[in-house]
């Protein structure tokens, strides 16, 4: 909505190496190239969320360079974002201090001097399922069904 009515001038996607996260990433990127002409919104990368998926910080970089875009930063997954939940705060007022807190003052950084921003060039449903294979996270469905007669199943 914000794209559509002019609002945001400068997007960034946040996600993951979970497919279902790579999917509405990509619907996004769909949803900035629309109004990229119109409204002069851009796309100024991919921020990964990490949910130590294998491969993740790879896998988001080939996404994003498949996008037209960038990796903007990897935010590795630290439990102290549960405790700080928990307590209603920000990391940053939980534990100032905290590696994790780092992690989000370095992305404020990357955000504020970032220059590269884009229009995406969003990647078929196909193209999607061909990348989470090539990096083995979804198995061919030939070698799966190869695999369960191989093992007598």
């Amino acid at each position: 909505m914000p794209i559509r009515e002019n609002k945001a001038q400068e997007i960034y996607i946040v996600c993951s190496g979970e497919m279902m996260a790579m999917y509405a990433a990509n619907n996004i990127a769909r949803g900035i190239l629309k109004y990229a002409t119109s409204g002069g919104v851009r796309l100024g990368g991919l921020i990964c969320n990490s949910r130590n998926t294998d491969r993740e910080d790879e896998l988001i970089m080939e996404l994003a360079r498949r996008l037209n875009t960038q990796m903007i930063h990897f935010v590795p997954r630290d439990n102290v974002v549960q405790h700080a939940e928990l307590r209603r705060m920000t990391v940053a007022q939980y534990n100032p201090e905290h590696k994790q807190a780092k992690e989000y003052e370095l992305l404020a950084e990357k955000i504020l001097n970032n220059k590269m921003l884009t229009i995406p060039t969003p990647i078929s449903m196909e193209e999607l399922e061909e990348l989470l294979m090539e990096f083995g996270i979804i198995e061919d469905e030939e070698a799966a069904i190869q695999k369960l007669q191989a093992s007598g199943q």
